[in-house]
């Protein structure tokens, strides 16, 4: 690949060190790899989560994306699959995974399938993206692929559909909003993994940036300052005052995906942190030593992670909690007092979520996930 100067003469294309051997484990978050280690340490977890949606018939959807999209290879979108080959190389992925698009306006992706999971990229993403944005982008759902979300993704999308269908049974759907919860706190978490995991892809930590810019909106980058939009993180991170903090907890428990400036600012954090530069510089764990990983260290790990994140936030109501008491055993009482409240809440938005569902079902309206859904 090469690329060309102002006057349009060409120029060789920046080389990207190829991340031998690098386990999933390099570019997970510590809350997801603490999740996916538990997960995959329980034997035969992923048969019985197979089994469990077993009616999510794996070949008929491949073969609706067969019908109804473009399969990339070096022959259609050949762009496309060039930028997937190198994302693939940099990750040191010996099988590609089978790449489709659709049409679609929007900047859209997703990682879907159970034993072959394969990709599907909105034509948008091709239309709006440059070459290193798109690779990154790219990397993103390897990412996703190599780390094994997208089983999980499934049984949380089928949870969803349940918790909507079962609504009139007040416990049953509680029950089910609460696992659901919990998951969609995991998948919140595995999307900054993937954004790590597409920057490790892209190795180009402005190409990241922009990515996430033009997710928020950003189309013409002309008219757009990071440094602006990263003020926009930090005023979303820790600007405002309790209503704001009581505003974002609304706007986050139940969506599966951070907000695209606490993306950006959590993907600058990880690099100004030394992690991916000491990635880049060889020092990683290796796939080979996957056996080896220790449960209870990587659970310990996600939980100093939350620890240092509570510790370090800039946000109102964390300011608050952390005035309350003076150590965790003092906020998780103060948290716990509040369960009640919590639970009348969620049950709200669970039971709004369900109507939405219905309403959306009685128009005809079947389309999962939406098509403004953010990239998976």
């Amino acid at each position: 690949m090469t690329t060309a100067d102002d006057t349009g003469a060409a120029l060789p294309a920046r080389r990207r060190v190829v991340l031998t051997g690098i386990s999933s484990r390099a570019w997970e978050h510590p809350a997801d790899r603490g999740a996916l280690t538990a997960l995959r340490e329980l034997r035969g977890f992923d048969e019985v989560i197979k089994a469990f949606v077993g009616m999510w018939n794996e070949r008929s959807f491949r073969l609706s994306y067969l019908a109804a999209g473009i399969r990339v290879d070096h022959r259609q979108y050949p762009r496309v699959h060039q930028r997937y080959a190198e994302a693939a190389s940099a990750l040191d992925l010996a099988e590609l995974p089978e790449l489709f698009v659709t049409q679609s306006p929007w900047i859209t992706a997703e990682a879907v399938g159970l034993d072959r999971p394969f990709v599907v990229l909105g034509s948008g993403a091709i239309n709006q993206l440059d070459d290193d944005e798109l690779r990154c982008l790219l990397g993103h759902e390897l990412g996703h692929v190599v780390s094994g979300h997208a089983v999980y993704k499934t049984m949380l999308t089928i949870l969803s559909r349940w918790a909507a269908n079962l609504s009139w049974l007040p416990v049953g759907a509680l029950a089910l909003r609460a696992i659901i919860a919990a998951m969609l706190e995991w998948w919140r978490k595995a999307e900054l993994s993937a954004d790590r995991a597409g920057l490790l892809a892209g190795q180009d930590p402005a190409a990241a940036t922009r990515l996430l810019i033009k997710l928020a909106g950003g189309g013409d980058l002309s008219q757009i300052d990071t440094a602006a939009f990263l003020e926009q993180a930090s005023e979303y991170d820790g600007g405002g005052d309790l209503r704001d903090s009581v505003h974002k907890l609304r706007m986050t428990a139940w969506s599966s995906h951070p907000a695209p400036v606490a993306r950006a600012a959590d993907l600058r954090r990880w690099v100004d942190s030394g992690e991916y530069g000491r990635i880049l510089a060889g020092d990683y764990p290796r796939r080979d030593d996957d056996g080896s990983s220790s449960v209870t260290d990587e659970i310990r790990a996600a939980a100093q992670s939350y620890r240092e994140s509570f510790n370090s936030s800039a946000d109102p109501l964390v300011g608050l909690l952390r005035r309350l008491g003076d150590g965790a055993g003092e906020v998780g009482a103060f948290v716990g007092g509040g369960v009640g409240r919590a639970r009348a809440w969620a049950g709200a938005a669970g039971e709004a979520a369900a109507r939405a569902a219905r309403a959306r079902r009685a128009t005809g309206d079947a389309h999962w996930p939406g098509p403004a859904d953010p990239v998976d």
